[in-house]
């Protein structure tokens, strides 16, 4: 039985997920929209930087989101970032599947990531995705026109938001552009902790 399509993204208060500039990822802002995360045991293990890391929910979250993805699905623009920051071992460790007009032959990494380059739109990376994926599920990992674009194409199940204490001003909306009138949401879950308060959505056609 197939799994679902879903993202999972950090948010500041304001309803931003990422800085306009590439060139500010990793800046002062970004840190402290990810800083729920950096703690967690899991990141720790995920990114090779040795033993230690807390446990407790946010780890709990972080890791639940890796176990069940058997696929990702991501914009050129986020693979273009990630392409300079990600270890060389990257952090997926699935098939992910790049949106791109760019023709490039799989990108192999250590640790079972493959990037596959699909130039022919949203939906046929989708199902590539799909069928890599199996019974688990579909992320689609980003960036936010990305993940806008099957939000209106009525792709996307379920979707987190771990809304940080940070406020940004401007940047990459979430939700910048949204068909509101196709989209009805059910709230799944709301769970607080002290770095994040952990928001899942079912979305449903209106």
């Amino acid at each position: 039985m197939a799994g679902k399509v879903f993202f999972s993204v950090s948010m500041s208060l304001d309803g931003f997920i990422a800085p306009e500039s590439l060139s500010e990822l990793m800046g002062q802002q970004w840190m402290e929209l990810q800083r729920w995360i950096f703690p967690t045991r899991f990141f720790r293990e995920n990114l090779k930087l040795g033993g230690g890391g807390e446990e407790g929910r946010d780890n709990d979250l972080a890791r639940e989101t890796f176990e069940r993805t058997g696929a990702s699905v991501m914009g050129k623009r986020m693979f273009d970032a990630g392409e300079e920051m990600w270890p060389e071992e990257a952090p997926f460790h699935t098939p992910v599947f790049v949106v791109t007009h760019e023709k490039r032959d799989p990108w192999e990494r250590p640790g079972g990531t493959v990037f596959h380059f699909v130039n022919d739109g949203i939906e046929t990376a989708l199902d590539q995705a799909r069928e890599a994926a199996g019974d688990r599920d579909v992320r689609i990992a980003g960036g936010g026109a990305t993940i806008l674009e099957y939000v209106n194409a009525g792709l996307i199940d379920e979707f987190s938001v771990a809304l940080s204490p940070v406020l940004f001003g401007a940047g990459i909306r979430l939700f910048e552009g949204v068909d509101a009138g196709r989209v009805a949401l059910e709230q799944v879950r709301a769970e607080p902790t002290r770095r994040a308060t952990h928001l899942t959505y079912a979305v449903r056609k209106r």
